[in-house]
């Protein structure tokens, strides 16, 4: 299952006015596993997969702990469902995908087993 997680922070006001819209992204696409995640809330697993995160907001996706892609995006909900289209079929990462971004994808896939 491919996953989306929205790295936030609820002091930000982009985030805050993005929130809508991430939530009908969700109801729109249940067939993929949408997350809203407070980096500001998760500091040890920021600092475990060595993650700054400077702009928001800020997109993880992810299949089964490994990263497709993470990144600033634009907060248009047309955008992401074209991100999360081009990558739902991906089997391998792109180039470009860093280790922080594998490290992050693998610590939620093991959350989620867990």
């Amino acid at each position: 299952m491919l996953r989306v997680v929205c790295l936030c922070a609820e002091w930000c006001s982009a985030c805050r006015a993005w929130r809508p819209d991430w939530d009908a992204l969700a109801a729109r696409h249940p067939q993929r596993r949408w997350q809203w995640l407070d980096i500001e809330d998760e500091p040890d697993l920021m600092d475990a997969v060595g993650l700054d995160i400077e702009t928001f907001p800020t997109v993880l996706v992810a299949r089964e702990g490994r990263a497709l892609f993470l990144g600033a995006v634009p907060p248009q909900r047309a955008f992401v469902e074209h991100l999360v289209a081009r990558l739902a079929d991906a089997d391998t990462a792109p180039a470009g995908v860093t280790p922080q971004a594998q490290a992050l994808a693998h610590a939620l896939w093991q959350r989620q087993a867990g």
